[in-house]
């Protein structure tokens, strides 16, 4: 069976699978990550040929694929037994409907990093609460401290996700009636979100840097924020990225995601990937048992998670006593795992992603530039949104709910 992907220790996660299987092996390419891949894959799927058997999938992609009949629903090749190895919410978010388009390896759940430094010394506790968030940042700028946070336009998986913490239901779609896609972007609960972080640029108490950017770490690195409202591989990311380190070893801790009702708390994740079984597989049945049995063993789970290339969803590793109680060295050997990311893992309940996704974050991240820009309010970028992904949808074919 033919394989791509792109995790840092593919080669062992292929190498332990092929050790343990004598009914199939697996031969696996890197042709590239993310975007990357997915134009090749797209270049196969229009060609009709090219694709491999099984692909490695970011969970948002998946109905971008499966709406062109690109993936194999894997449901009834085997995943009865391996069900009990994730949560409902991890499933949730590689399914459509009642089919099963991929199985979980990774995934994002979100809290908040903070520097203990900056906390300390402005007399600041984690803040609960969105609203404790804002006051904490405007005690800090009172007191001429630095900015408490960034709203950066090009992450708007961030803003979908709180404004699902919110209550929002962005998208709803059903299979079964695969013409027809329910779009609510510009809902109560969307339109706050994008309000209270357009108040905070305006007030000056987040900055409006793009992340994932060497302008943002050396802002990191250098304490010009007090949180980074992150996931779950973060720690690696930054570590990678040379933040905690010289002057900065010690400073970094995580706390819970701030909530927006601290009585009725919704946990939510950024990021994550899925082994998925193309429609160009020669034995879809024999490319799901490779989906199912790549990076599920103990070895490569474990490899994973101890050098922060994943934070596991197979509740193997996820319950595992040396992964929870684990002292992460970035936090300066605070369990971070048992205190903040665990138990956001096991509340996630999942979410519906959109077939058109990455016209949808384009969407956002012109719009929360508006906002940053001061053009507009987050409510009407919210309005924006709606009717630019509802006419989007529609010149699709779809038929707008």
């Amino acid at each position: 069976m033919t394989m791509w992907g792109w995790y840092p220790n593919t080669q062992l996660v292929v190498d332990n699978f092929n050790k343990q299987s004598n009914e199939v092996q697996v031969c696996w390419t890197n042709v590239g990550q993310g975007g990357d891949e997915y134009d090749k894959f797209q270049t196969a799927i229009s060609a009709g040929t090219g694709a491999p058997d099984v692909i490695m999938i970011e969970a948002d992609r998946i109905p971008t694929f499966q709406i062109q009949k690109a993936l194999v629903d894997i449901k009834n090749y085997g995943f009865d037994a391996v069900k009990a190895n994730y949560s409902d919410g991890a499933w949730k978010d590689v399914s459509i409907g009642g089919a099963v388009y991929g199985v979980p390896v990774d995934g994002g759940p979100m809290a908040m990093i903070y520097r203990k430094d900056i906390f300390d010394k402005y007399k600041i506790t984690p803040p609960k609460t969105w609203a404790e968030y804002e006051q904490a940042a405007q005690k800090v700028k009172d007191a001429g401290g630095p900015l408490f946070g960034d709203l950066g336009a090009n992450v708007p998986a961030v803003m979908m996700a709180l404004q699902i913490q919110k209550g929002a239901t962005p998208y709803t779609y059903d299979p079964a009636q695969p013409e027809s896609i329910g779009i609510a972007l510009n809902d109560q609960a969307s339109k706050d979100v994008l309000d209270y972080w357009g108040n905070l640029a305006r007030k000056g108490l987040v900055g409006t840097q793009d992340q994932f950017t060497p302008e943002y770490i050396s802002g990191v690195i250098n304490g010009k924020y007090a949180t980074y409202i992150s996931a779950a591989w973060a720690p690696g990311y930054l570590t990678g990225a040379g933040v905690g380190k010289g002057e900065d070893t010690g400073k970094f801790a995580v706390a819970p995601l701030p909530q927006w009702d601290a009585a009725n708390p919704m946990q939510v994740n950024w990021g994550g990937s899925a082994f998925s079984v193309t429609s160009q597989a020669k034995n879809p049945e024999l490319a799901a048992k490779v989906a199912y049995g790549l990076y599920a063993d103990d070895a490569s789970l474990t490899d994973g998670w101890t050098n922060q290339i994943i934070f596991p969803l197979n509740l193997k590793a996820l319950n595992d006593p040396k992964f929870v109680d684990l002292k992460v060295s970035f936090f300066d050997g605070q369990q971070a795992n048992k205190e903040v990311y665990v138990p956001a893992a096991n509340a996630y309940t999942g979410m519906t992603y959109s077939p058109f996704g990455q016209y949808y974050f384009d969407s956002m991240t012109k719009q929360i530039g508006a906002v940053i820009d001061g053009s507009i309010t987050g409510a009407q970028a919210a309005d924006r949104i709606q009717e630019d992904v509802a006419n989007y949808a529609k010149e699709q074919g779809f038929t707008v709910q």
